[in-house]
């Protein structure tokens, strides 16, 4: 059974982050808290880590995952940005939006769509920003429960149903069942694609005026 730590949400324990970083360098599996829902997350970098979190979605491999960054420098560099997209990413992140867009070749095969775009997110958490910058490198984002489920937000649920699945549960307290905002910006052209916990408004907008 995972091991669970309780972190402070404001506050968190550097050891934890720590140790939980550790775990990933190690082609580890965790759960993590976000602004929105619980993670599973691991190293995008470790390809065997990255199909375990598919085996215990039990989600289509073909289907992409989005991944946390550290900040806009740091997307720079698995996304090609342009000045549109930037003036946006700026304005919205950190916080509960997911932005698609343009992969660089930095980008694992594994986490790339037939269009050659990634979903990158800036989650307004220190936790998980926290654990991204110890880390050093982006760590997956996909909900916390099986692919169909409703997201896991008490950590007695997620214990019960991924703790013999996973390898570290980072724990603060019950979270929201409210997803990302998901906003495509590829081609300069903005899309809403999913409406979540991020306000759509200012992107429908957009969207609308073509």
């Amino acid at each position: 059974m995972a091991v669970m730590l309780s972190v402070h949400p404001v506050t968190p324990q550097a050891r934890h982050v720590r140790r939980a970083a550790d775990v990933l360098r190690n082609d580890g599996v965790i759960v993590y808290p976000t602004d929105t829902v619980y993670g599973l997350g691991c190293d995008i970098t470790k390809k065997h880590a990255v199909e375990r979190i598919v085996r215990i979605k039990g989600r289509d491999p073909k289907k992409p995952m989005s991944f946390v960054c550290a900040d806009l420098t740091h997307i720079s560099r698995y996304a090609r940005v342009s000045n549109f997209a930037y003036r946006i990413l700026k304005r919205f992140l950190p916080g509960p939006y997911t932005f698609v867009l343009e992969a660089s070749r930095e980008v694992p095969r594994l986490l790339l769509t037939k269009q050659k775009t990634v979903g990158i997110r800036i989650p307004d958490h220190p936790v998980c920003l926290g654990l991204v910058k110890e880390l050093g490198n982006p760590i997956l984002s996909t909900s916390a429960n099986p692919s169909g489920a409703d997201p896991l937000n008490r950590p007695e649920e997620i214990q019960w149903v991924l703790g013999s699945q996973v390898d570290l549960i980072l724990e603060c307290g019950v979270l929201p069942r409210v997803p990302s905002t998901v906003v495509s910006l590829v081609g300069e052209r903005v899309r809403v694609l999913r409406e979540g916990a991020g306000d759509a408004s200012f992107f429908r907008e957009l969207e609308e005026a073509g």
